[in-house]
């Protein structure tokens, strides 16, 4: 296992740490799940200062009718005098498009000692993605993306360095112990954003979620879902999502694919970290991380069906897979270890191709 204990000896610590992503504040309030929270968490508990640039709200805030497309050239001003007067040792860029590459190439020029890195937890799968990753990956000195194996190793193309970046849990901000709840008031949880576009591949076959949900329901008559964007209930975010999944009992995680190796929407830690049984497909990979007796995996809509029937049927087996997911994501995956790995690679002190389960 991964003993962050290790990289903190070596480490150049404290380091002063310019987090640049979409932060819960502003004229636009984010996601309190967000990997950004997370990850500045992390680099604090680990001894850093970490002084986060919400890029997206200083567009808004500097532009006309707050329109982030017209405040971009603000916002790179305004970043390019946030790092000027605290001359961080790291810049972290997190989804930070509205910053630009000749930014941070004005930055390395004035600090010639700043390392910076890029992390990306959108699927590869989208070639727009991949383009806002490639932009930038000539003024980094490290990529950090949530897909493993060959569309990960697509990016090293020129000696790049990209590693995998788990979706972290945080024990402040996934509160919920639904393994201990010996009964909940929702069997299954499940929310999304858009449910048909685009459509979900799920065990091969095309599905619009709200079809899904609705097939679902009618393989399981009885089962009480717990839903956010789907069949008419309103969007959850923020104190109203915690508390759906601190009610719920499992966790549907799908993904719109899932061919492309342990990626998975930032869900995956939600649920784990709020003790729900975790539901996903095989095909991800994470079945040779968790292991059958952590999460409920599925290869089949039928077999699905089955992993739900049997959980809700079985109320002590659905907390000891939920006990057993649980306690080995926040081994693995919690918010200090993938921070203190972040550093470790991009410093050079552990290969790139180390995963967090593996050494």
């Amino acid at each position: 296992m991964y003993d962050p204990r290790v990289s903190q000896e070596a480490a150049p610590a404290p380091l002063t740490i310019v987090h640049v992503g979409n932060f819960p504040f502003g004229l636009k309030p984010g996601f309190q799940h967000g990997v950004a929270v997370k990850l500045s968490n992390g680099l604090i508990r680990n001894g850093h200062l970490v002084l986060n640039f919400s890029d997206r709200d200083i567009a808004r805030a500097r532009a006309p009718f707050g329109s982030r497309r017209l405040g971009v050239a603000p916002a790179n001003a305004a970043l390019l005098a946030f790092c000027r007067h605290h001359r961080p040792d790291v810049l972290l860029l997190g989804h930070a498009d509205v910053i630009r590459p000749a930014t941070i190439r004005g930055l390395r020029a004035e600090l010639p000692r700043l390392r910076v890195a890029q992390w990306n937890v959108d699927p590869l799968f989208e070639p727009d993605n991949v383009r806002r990753i490639k932009a930038k990956q000539e003024v980094v000195d490290a990529t950090f993306v949530s897909t493993a194996g060959a569309p990960m190793a697509a990016l090293r193309a020129g000696g790049r360095r990209v590693a995998f970046l788990p979706n972290p849990v945080d024990a402040s901000i996934e509160r919920g112990r639904c393994d201990l709840a010996e009964a909940a008031e929702y069997d299954l949880f499940y929310a999304c954003g858009h449910p048909s576009r685009p459509l979900r591949t799920i065990c091969g076959q095309d599905w619009d979620m709200e079809a899904f949900i609705r097939a679902l329901a009618a393989r399981l008559p009885g089962l009480r879902l717990c839903l956010g964007g789907l069949l008419g209930r309103a969007h959850l975010q923020g104190a109203a999502y915690q508390a759906a999944l601190e009610r719920s009992a499992l966790g549907l995680n799908v993904s719109r694919r899932a061919d492309h190796p342990l990626y998975s929407s930032d869900r995956l830690a939600q649920f784990a970290g709020n003790g729900l049984v975790v539901l996903m497909e095989r095909t991800t990979g994470y079945d040779a991380v968790f292991g059958e007796e952590a999460m409920a995996f599925f290869s089949s809509f039928d077999e699905l069906v089955a992993q739900i029937a049997r959980l809700v049927a079985d109320p002590a087996r659905r907390r000891a897979v939920a006990a057993a997911g649980r306690a080995r994501y926040f081994a693995l995956f919690n918010e200090r270890d993938v921070a203190a790995r972040l550093l470790d690679i991009l410093f050079g002190r552990r290969d790139q191709d180390t995963l967090p389960w593996t050494g």
